[in-house]
């Protein structure tokens, strides 16, 4: 191939965002087709001046708009590429359409989503509201907490996701402006050893191979959809997570760094815990440790790595002898539970494990999660505990200004 590589120290000082974008160079991107929007546009910015300065072989298509980036990735997937493009909150909210499509297309393409409040009123900080409106559109969504995971998990979303047993597209999310403008020390891999482990792309039923014809975005109506979309689910979805452990496996072997579909840490003794995705979880790390330390609470904290497909079974197991669990949603449910409340709640009906479950809403447009705030959490939860039921609202918002609001 005709491109350059590039030396690499091996601790660089990146962003979230400019992780991702050395990580679509590396992987060799053969198309990126974008709409920029805050805070991802430099993801797709930094592949520009990857191939403007030729360190990569490939196309960058600049769109009208979010439905017409994801609208062109669809096409070069299904023309045999390897594509890939970010976007974030109103963007994602015009791409959602095309989601279906490239999922129920089987296009492995990879998104990267920087995760940003959903207007109105209009917000360019970071909550989870774009994270959730994706949750039921077909493709492998993945979580990261900082910029070093936000570099890790595109490639294992592109190794996963290319897979010809899976063939499904993937989002890589990651915190708005507190993991995409947050710059820390990342370790890389050689541009060897990063496309080395990714492979190379292998098209399947691509519409170039003339050889084998094949059609795209067929109609179906009520004769075929419902098993259309039954096997995409059912037989798709199941394989999703033994190819998910298997590409931590192999990126564990080669770095050093260890994933889990469901970050556990410390729930081996917790009698509480919270369930969070994102940047909250590195912070309510450090405030169980205190916890600990400080008032002999047992504290934990599971941190959702694969929000979808939904770890049921996973998070079940991680939960075995927790007395009181908070789930901590970033984005406002609008007259219900928080969608990972929900979630959560489902699995509890379903098992064994009988845990108080509390929902906490927090984080909107930015807001900061800080300590004081988990403090105050963890000590209410193990009140929970100790009551076996909850001992204020079901439901709080917390750290909105004016009177406590809750629901239920």
């Amino acid at each position: 191939m005709a491109f350059d590589k590039m030396e690499l120290n091996e601790i660089e000082v990146w962003d979230g965002n400019f992780a991702a974008a050395q990580a679509l160079r590396q992987v060799q991107v053969d198309v990126v087709s974008a709409y920029p929007i805050t805070p991802s546009t430099p993801i797709v910015e930094g592949y520009a001046k990857f191939l403007a300065d030729g360190y990569v072989e490939g196309e960058f298509m600049m769109v009208e708009s979010e439905h017409a980036a994801m609208s062109g990735c669809i096409g070069a997937s299904a023309a045999g590429g390897r594509v890939a493009t970010a976007t974030s909150s109103q963007g994602f909210a015009l791409m959602v359409e095309t989601l279906y499509q490239a999922s129920g297309m089987r296009l492995p393409i990879i998104l990267n989503v920087v995760n940003r409040a959903l207007a109105a009123p209009l917000n360019v900080n970071g909550d989870h509201s774009d994270m959730y409106l994706g949750r039921d559109s077909g493709w492998i969504q993945f979580d990261s907490y900082n910029p070093q995971q936000a570099y890790d998990l595109n490639f294992i979303a592109f190794k996963v996701a290319e897979d010809h047993e899976v063939r499904l597209p993937a989002m890589v999310h990651q915190d708005g402006f507190m993991t995409s403008h947050t710059a820390q020390g990342v370790k890389t891999l050689s541009d060897d050893e990063a496309y080395g482990f990714v492979g190379e792309f292998k098209p399947m039923n691509d519409m170039l191979d003339l050889e084998n014809p094949v059609t795209h975005g067929v109609q179906t109506e009520e004769d075929w959809h419902f098993e259309h979309k039954a096997r995409q689910h059912h037989d798709l979805m199941t394989k999703v997570f033994p190819k998910i452990e298997e590409a931590f496996d192999a990126f564990e072997k080669l770095t050093g760094r260890k994933y889990n579909i469901v970050e556990e840490y410390m729930t081996d003794d917790a009698e509480v815990a919270v369930v969070a995705l994102g940047t909250s979880v590195e912070t309510a790390v450090e405030v169980a440790k205190e916890m600990r330390e400080q008032e002999g609470i047992k504290a934990g904290v599971i941190g959702i790595r694969v929000f979808r497909p939904w770890p049921f079974e996973y998070i079940a197991e991680a939960i075995k002898g927790i007395k009181a669990l908070g789930a901590l949603d970033r984005s406002s449910p609008n007259g219900a539970m928080g969608a990972l409340y929900n979630e959560l709640a489902g699995i509890l009906v379903n098992s064994d494990e009988k845990a108080v479950l509390t929902n906490y809403i927090y984080g909107l447009g930015g807001r900061d999660l800080t300590k004081a705030h988990l403090k105050e959490i963890f000590k209410e939860l193990k009140a929970n505990a100790d009551a076996g039921k909850p001992t204020t609202e079901l439901q709080q918002f917390i750290g909105v200004r004016g009177p406590k609001l809750a629901y239920l």
